[in-house]
């Protein structure tokens, strides 16, 4: 079980980020049977979205549900037409966001732990396997053949990122956190969604619980917005990356992998950031509509 949400007063970002940060380094259980790391005090972090798996992993974790009958299309395609609209306008209501963010990952209310991490596994043969890029799968074991521990720091729910670990052998995986009593699903975040600065402040937490020295610590990622999580690091590199974090990595003198062919890059660009970040908003707070007519 998570550790127990702070009173649920108003949080500004950097507390609602530290708290995220804080839950998903605690849930960041080994997957893997690397016991004794010959280099303990080095690790390497890898986005999950784009940067190991084609696309966004709680889209196809959205799709593997809605066959299962968690929610309806209408659900869905409603939820992720009010996203892109705020994202492409770039106009939010406060109160919009603040709902979607209390809502965010509420349509497993009632579910189980086990039912989804039954149902991930399921949602990983049909969805995911085939499409984990093999450059950067590669890339993650010459960092565990040289003794180091490999982690995933996703947005997508931890407990999709353990499986994916488990399933790459890695060690382990950190993603967002959502609240269990008694191994049930309470329809509330433990902080905030595992996104930007919050990925951050669960690498801070872990490398304080594993004595890694970030300085000798490698970062993956695919987004400008994991800049936090790519700074904080010795070797960052840029794995398939969008415009901006392209030009940042090469003004920084960063690694750079592309594994897309030139349309697939020229299209990520363009597409990415409106539609994926349309896709998170739409299961996270969308899918809820369902849950709360029940």
């Amino acid at each position: 079980m998570p550790p127990p949400e702070r009173p649920r007063t108003r949080l500004n970002l950097q507390q609602r980020s530290i708290l995220a940060g804080e839950a998903a380094a605690a849930e960041a259980a080994v997957e893997t049977a690397l016991d004794h790391p010959t280099d303990a005090n080095a690790a390497a972090f890898f986005d999950v979205d784009n940067t190991v798996i084609q696309g966004a992993s709680i889209f196809h974790l959205a799709r593997g549900l809605h066959r299962r009958e968690f929610f309806t299309t209408r659900d869905i395609l409603s939820a992720a037409w009010k996203q892109a609209y705020f994202r492409i306008v770039g106009v939010e209501d406060p109160e919009h966001v603040a709902e979607a963010r209390s809502a965010a990952l509420s349509f497993i209310e009632g579910h189980t732990v086990k039912e989804l991490q039954d149902l991930g596994e399921e949602i990983f043969d049909e969805a995911m396997a085939h499409r984990i890029w093999p450059g950067t799968r590669a890339l993650a074991q010459l960092h565990l053949d040289q003794g180091q521990r490999v982690w995933l720091v996703t947005a997508a729910p931890v407990e999709i990122a353990q499986t994916i670990a488990r399933r790459l052998g890695l060690t382990g995986a950190m993603g967002t956190v959502a609240e269990h009593v008694d191994g049930v699903y309470t329809g509330r975040l433990v902080g905030d969604m595992l996104h930007g600065p919050a990925k951050a402040e669960a690498i801070k937490a872990l490398a304080a619980r594993e004595s890694l020295d970030l300085a000798r610590c490698s970062a993956y990622s695919d987004s400008y917005n994991d800049l936090p999580m790519l700074s904080m690091v010795g070797d960052p590199c840029a794995i398939n990356p969008d415009a901006k974090l392209r030009a940042h990595a090469r003004a920084q003198g960063w690694r750079i992998r592309d594994y897309r062919t030139g349309r697939k890059a020229a299209r990520a660009g363009l597409l990415v950031g409106a539609v994926a970040g349309a896709v998170t908003g739409a299961v996270a707070a969308g899918v809820s509509l369902r849950g709360r007519r029940r």
